[in-house]
């Protein structure tokens, strides 16, 4: 029974990365932690998820290469572009009522997100009210959002994102290109806090009146899925909006009765007034 030794020595190195690092993975889906281990162990030279284990205990060094492998790297400015759509034509105008506001990215990854939102905010005139967090429990991840320098081959794609999205002007404003790379103006993250948060053992944020939290969740296990949108409900504020990835929903979680459908096609939800 090759595979369910395989899932032993998953479940011993996930609680061994638990008990030294604190990095919580244990909740994650075993057929995409199995996926994404299967790719660092070659990366590693490891014949065995259990020789990976003894170098992950030893070599502390490899520790931030194999977060990259553990969590999610793939993103795109507006990605899903009828997504920022609804943002933009039907949760911004409720936005506009406030004062002040807040935006939490959770899971940022390198910062594509963020730059949306960001872009969004300015063209739609909210940027100076807004303050954003950009959470991820990957210090590299972090570290590349907090740089917003992005291959320029991926550039096109992000500009005819930005424009199915509605976008209000031309994405080349935000962007300088040199040498291959395009650097995104540092004046989009001046209203940014980056943070380590972990949706697996970190506690909420208070007083939230947006959530983007997109293709996160499809990753974890029915508990912690639960635990996730827990933490999303208690820090969003009443009618407050939560965002998730198109195959992401609240139909099955132990809150759904917390949540109103604001948008059923962009899964965009709205925290009710009464809960």
């Amino acid at each position: 029974m090759p595979h369910k030794t395989e899932d032993i020595e998953i479940r011993l190195l996930l609680e061994a990365i638990f008990q030294r690092y604190h990095y919580d993975f244990r909740g994650y889906s075993l057929a995409s932690i199995k996926r994404r281990l299967k790719q660092a162990r070659e990366r590693f030279g490891c014949s065995s998820i259990s020789i990976l284990q003894d170098k992950v205990l030893h070599e502390p060094a490899i520790v931030p290469e194999l977060l990259s492998f553990l969590t999610v790297q793939v993103s795109e400015l507006f990605r899903d572009p009828t997504y920022f759509q609804a943002i933009r034509e039907k949760v911004i105008p409720h936005l506009r009522t406030y004062p002040s506001l807040k935006v939490w990215i959770a899971g940022c990854s390198s910062g594509e997100e963020l730059y949306s939102f960001a872009i969004l905010f300015r063209e739609e005139g909210l940027e100076e009210k807004t303050m954003f967090y950009a959470t991820d429990i990957n210090p590299e991840a972090l570290r590349r959002a907090r740089a917003g320098v992005y291959n320029l081959d991926r550039i096109r794609l992000f500009t005819e994102n930005h424009q199915k999205s509605g976008g209000r002007s031309s994405l080349s404003d935000y962007y300088t290109a040199a040498y291959g790379s395009a650097k995104f103006d540092r004046t989009l993250r001046t209203r940014t806090v980056f943070s380590d948060h972990s949706l697996v053992s970190d506690a909420v944020f208070g007083e939230i009146h947006l959530i983007s939290c997109r293709n996160v969740l499809i990753y974890f296990d029915r508990e912690l899925q639960d635990r996730a949108i827990g933490l999303f409900k208690d820090s969003l504020i009443r009618k407050g909006f939560l965002g998730l990835g198109s195959k992401e929903s609240l139909s099955f979680s132990a809150h759904t009765a917390a949540f109103a459908e604001f948008s059923r096609e962009e899964k965009i939800y709205q925290r009710r007034g009464d809960q």
